[in-house]
C-alpha cells in the first residue's frame, strides 16, 4: 500500500511547496516558487534521518551511517518516494517543462519531495515530519540494511581510488544543452586526467551518479 498524502491546515502552504520556478514565468498570480521550502526541507530531513539511523542502528560506525543517509537523501532515493505519493500530478509547471515531462523528472519530485517536507513542518510540528517519513523514506532505510547497500556509486568509487592514489576523482562538465527549466548536462570522471566515465543526467548530481557507475565498471573491466 503507498503511503498517503498528509493533510494541511495551511493550503496555500501546501500548493506552494509544488510551484516550480517555472510557473511564474506564465501566471498573473502574485506566487512564491518552493524553493525555499526546499531549502528548509532539506535541512530537516537530513537532521530527521540522522536522528532516526543513529538511533536505529546502535552498531553502525559513523562512516556507514553517512553512507546509508547520503543513499537515503539523494535524488534517486527522494524521487522514488515522491512516485509513491504521485507528487507529480500536483507539480505547478511552465508549458515548456510539461512539454520536457517534468512531472517524471527525479530531480523535480526530489526536490518537490523536500519542499513538502519544509511546508509540513511549518504547518504543524517536527513530529508531523518525523510521522511522514515514517511510511515514506524510513522503510526503505530498512531496505537498504538487509541489501547492505551502504553506499552510492560516487562514495564507492572515491573509496577505491583513494586506496590506490591518495587523492579523489574529478567530476567536471563535459556538456550542458536545453533551456534553463529542461537542462540536460553529460559530466566526466577523471582520475589522473584520464576519463574513467561520463553520463547524462536532468541535474548534474544524477549525470555524476551515472559517471561513477560507467567508471566502477570500468574499472571492474581492467581487473578482469
Amino acid at each position: 500500500m503507498n503511503p498517503k498524502m498528509p493533510t494541511f491546515s495551511n493550503k496555500k502552504l501546501y500548493e506552494m511547496a509544488f510551484i516550480h520556478r517555472s510557473y511564474l514565468n506564465e501566471t498573473k498570480e502574485q506566487l512564491e516558487s518552493n524553493e525555499r521550502l526546499e531549502f528548509l526541507g532539506d535541512s530537516i530531513l537530513s537532521f530527521i534521518m540522522s536522528d532516526h539511523l543513529y538511533k536505529t542502528y546502535p552498531d553502525f560506525k559513523e562512516g556507514v551511517l553517512t553512507n546509508l543517509r547520503s543513499l537515503l537523501v539523494n535524488t534517486k532515493t527522494l524521487a522514488k518516494a515522491a512516485k509513491q505519493l504521485d507528487l507529480g500530478k500536483h507539480l505547478k509547471l511552465s508549458r515548456g517543462e510539461e512539454e520536457s515531462k517534468g512531472r517524471q523528472n527525479d530531480t523535480l519530485l526530489a526536490n518537490s519531495f523536500e519542499a513538502l517536507i519544509g511546508a509540513l513542518y511549518l504547518d504543524q510540528s517536527i513530529d508531523a515530519v518525523y510521522e511522514f517519513l515514517k511510511v515514506t523514506l524510513f522503510p526503505l532505510a530498512n531496505e537498504y540494511v538487509e541489501r547492505r547497500e551502504f553506499k552510492d556509486p560516487k562514495s564507492i568509487l572515491q573509496e577505491s581510488v583513494q586506496a590506490k592514489k591518495r587523492h579523489s576523482p574529478v567530476y567536471k562538465v563535459l556538456n550542458e544543452e536545453g533551456p534553463p527549466h529542461a537542462k540536460v548536462f553529460t559530466m566526466g570522471v577523471f582520475v589522473d586526467e584520464e576519463l574513467m566515465g561520463q553520463g547524462v543526467g536532468k541535474s548534474k548530481q544524477e549525470a555524476e551518479e551515472t559517471a561513477a557507475k560507467a567508471a566502477l565498471s570500468h574499472l571492474q573491466k581492467r581487473k578482469s
